[in-house]
């Protein structure tokens, strides 16, 4: 076994199970995929450390922690249609398309959305198709979705998202206030929307994503 795949498989051991994901599905996922190969060069040392991991200029990998209690209560199924905004090197991208039937990566960085492209191809995710576009709209041309995975914090979940949602479709998101922040699932069931906290979370926001200051005279 290589040096990468011993640090996948502890990753899996140290950090997932762990941490109460004892879904097989998510732990054979994540073990399947490289994540050293969706990170820069200087970086791949720390691939598989407990960290949000930095790939680009305020774009970071999820720790895999976090990463794994989400894609565990998504409860994803062979046959969902997944949507993953902010997809940055296309690193959750490839895991969910080992768990769904097809997985769209929005991804608004142009630069990030053609490194996604590649590294998806790399690693024979061909279930995945990578779109350059703003998140804030999501993708209402190709809604509804079963499953909407969002790549980093917001302050407050845009509700042009949660009207993406199939029904029955769940979406996942960490909201952050401040110095506070909590994984959050939505549930789209017969036109009402109704959410529930998985787990406290302080992944770093999504561009365009942050709070708003407010200025005080």
């Amino acid at each position: 076994m290589s040096n990468a795949a011993l640090a996948r498989q502890a990753m899996v051991d140290s950090q997932v199970r762990v941490n109460d994901v004892t879904d097989t599905r998510v732990q054979a996922a994540m073990l399947a995929v490289e994540r050293e190969s969706f990170v820069p060069k200087a970086r791949r040392a720390a691939a598989y450390s407990d960290i949000d991991l930095a790939v680009a200029d305020g774009r970071f990998l999820m720790k895999p922690r976090d990463f794994a209690k989400i894609l565990q209560a998504l409860e994803i199924q062979p046959t969902d249609l997944v949507l993953d905004i902010g997809t940055a090197t296309g690193y959750s991208a490839s895991v969910m398309a080992r768990l769904a039937e097809t997985v769209v990566a929005l991804e608004q960085d142009s630069d990030l959305a053609g490194r996604s492209e590649t590294n998806v191809g790399r690693v024979d995710a061909d279930n995945v198709a990578v779109i350059n576009g703003p998140f804030c709209a999501g993708l209402p041309d190709q809604a509804p979705f079963d499953v909407i995975f969002v790549g980093g914090a917001v302050d407050k979940t845009p509700d042009a998202w949660l009207q993406q949602l199939a029904d029955g479709g769940r979406l996942a998101v960490i909201e952050r206030d401040g110095v506070a922040g909590q994984a959050r699932v939505y549930l789209r069931s017969g036109g009402v929307i109704g959410s529930r906290v998985i787990f406290d979370a302080m992944t770093p926001y999504l561009p365009g994503f942050e709070p708003v200051r407010q200025f005080a005279l």
